[in-house]
């Protein structure tokens, strides 16, 4: 009997213990080469009714197609106080337990700002833009605190392409390097403090030699990967040169490379009256075309020049959600509809092959 009861008791503490073990990031002994997708908008899209379908035509959670293909990796972006109540905590808290029920690790990409962050826009959060120094960088760290220990990222980004620094003019790059990389050490050390198995990322949007640069600048910060944003429309035609940088700035800083950001188009056509980013052949690489088929060239090519690196780790499909879900004649809906993973009938594309072995 008392065996019995000896046994049961370690039954129920192994239960407990994976059960703890579930609701934190993943250990690094389990890294697995990253396989991901971006899909911020989902939240807001599926509120406005809109459906996914698979590839057999069947209505199916978005996260669940993916995860049947073989993506591993969700990335969800975090606006601070969004004006529009998009990409909030409490939204992407939501959508984080969805994609950890759907068997996939989350990606935290923190913008440090209420909109969208990027190398033209680094948006200090209107709640700090008037506080001093002292009280500003506590703000910061008691946020990504929080973030941390609300959303448990199995990745984090420490802000959202910052080639020029970012929350502007607090720590920009080019007027105040000493303040930006400050608290990015701020960041950096309280994430490891808060939740040291979460991956820290870097991200740089683009493949040139001032990427060398940055990361660079940025070699005394703790962090595990670097991630770089590549669109064959802003950052160059040739793959030679994405598996370049990747062997360069791998080698040189010893860190992980993935390619944070990219996508592709399967038509140059438009779905809703919202203008589109890309729309014609001069910003596409010729050797893949504007079809279903050839933007699922374009990512198997990709995958395939990642993989011949030592230190490349991954790739993340960005806008793979964005669907024209306001109608045809919306003209405030997707300006990426053509670049989604589903067509202009929600169907899922043949590009999503890319996430199979």
């Amino acid at each position: 009997m008392i065996k019995r009861v000896v046994f049961c008791c370690l039954v129920l503490f192994v239960f407990i213990s994976c059960s703890k073990e579930n609701s934190v990031p993943i250990e690094s002994s389990q890294e697995l080469f990253i396989k991901g997708a971006d899909m911020s908008f989902l939240p807001l899209i599926e509120g406005e009714g809109t459906k996914y379908y698979n590839a057999n035509n069947q209505i199916e959670d978005a996260l669940i197609t993916l995860k049947n293909a073989g993506c591993n990796t969700i990335r969800i972006r975090l606006w601070k106080n969004s004006p529009q109540n998009l990409s909030t905590i409490n939204e992407v808290k939501l959508l984080a337990q969805r994609v950890r029920s759907a068997g996939m690790k989350v990606w935290l990409c923190v913008h440090y700002s209420d909109t969208w962050a990027d190398p033209s826009a680094q948006t200090i959060p209107a709640e700090w833009a008037s506080l001093s120094y002292s009280d500003f960088k506590v703000a910061f760290i008691n946020y990504t605190s929080t973030v941390v220990n609300q959303i448990k990222p199995d990745i984090i980004q420490i802000g959202n392409e910052i080639n020029n620094g970012f929350m502007w003019p607090r720590a920009d790059l080019s007027s105040n390097e000493t303040d930006f990389l400050a608290l990015l050490s701020a960041a950096s050390n309280t994430i490891r403090s808060q939740s040291p198995n979460t991956k820290i990322l870097l991200h740089y949007a683009g493949i040139g030699n001032d990427a060398s640069l940055f990361f660079n600048k940025v070699a005394a910060i703790d962090y595990d990967y670097i991630g770089l944003s590549y669109y064959p429309i802003w950052h160059g035609k040739n793959l030679e040169e994405v598996k370049s940088i990747i062997n360069t700035l791998g080698q040189a800083y010893n860190k992980k490379v993935i390619i944070a950001e990219t996508a592709y188009p399967f038509t140059l056509n438009f779905e809703d009256l919202t203008a589109n980013v890309l729309g014609s052949n001069d910003q596409i690489i010729p050797l893949y075309s504007a079809t279903p088929l050839g933007q699922k060239a374009y990512l198997l090519a990709l995958k395939s020049k990642i993989k011949e690196t030592q230190m490349g780790f991954g790739f993340c499909y960005w806008g793979t959600e964005w669907v024209a879900f306001r109608g045809t004649q919306s003209t405030n809906g997707s300006p990426w509809e053509n670049q989604s993973l589903w067509d202009f009938n929600n169907k899922v594309l043949p590009a999503i092959a890319v996430f199979s072995e």
